[in-house]
């Protein structure tokens, strides 16, 4: 907790094209272990099939079936639209603002978080249409890792892309920042 405000680490996997940023998936992990995973349905699909990164890195770690369940998806689907994380946008701003503000203010934190802050503001539009109490920054894992000598920083074991995982991950280094600082 930072002077009573509950901490949150997060992370977002989006398409971005040097113009607009496009929200694939977020994943967000109180300190107190609570934890908040979701897809969007709306995600510009023609574009991500275009992006090799993408394709290999973040869309295998979006939800998919296994097995015999697989084999009764259409081979065209990027992921498993039925999942019960997969979401419209409208939906997913509803539940992070109150996800996010159920105790108060949150403390804001990502790795590598500019664009992940400005995904998360474009979730209610603009920077003025942020719920009240929506911090208008996030803190960066990267700048607190500077300030703490000989800090180092943890390898992700495993769901590297995976929103979710990435936002444990977050929180697991903000942890170990705390306890070296």
């Amino acid at each position: 907790m930072v002077s009573g405000k509950k901490v949150y680490a997060y992370d977002l996997e989006f398409l971005e094209d040097g113009r607009t940023i496009e929200l694939i998936s977020i994943g967000i992990v109180c300190e107190d272990g609570r934890e908040y995973y979701a897809v969007s349905s709306e995600m510009p699909e023609k574009r991500i099939r275009k992006h090799s990164w993408l394709m290999e890195n973040v869309v295998p770690a979006l939800p998919q079936r296994y097995g015999d369940a697989r084999n009764q998806l259409p081979a065209k689907w990027l992921y498993d639209y039925h999942d019960p994380a997969v979401k419209r946008r409208d939906r997913i701003a509803f539940e992070v603002g109150e996800f996010l503000l159920s105790d108060g203010e949150p403390v804001l934190w990502a790795d590598w978080g500019a664009y992940d802050h400005v995904a998360l503001c474009q979730l209610w539009g603009t920077m003025m249409d942020l719920p009240s109490g929506m911090p208008m920054f996030t803190h960066d894992i990267e700048q607190a890792i500077e300030a703490v000598p000989g800090f180092e920083k943890p390898e992700q074991a495993h769901g590297v892309h995976n929103a979710l995982e990435d936002a444990r991950h977050n929180m697991a280094i903000l942890r170990k920042l705390w306890a070296q600082a």
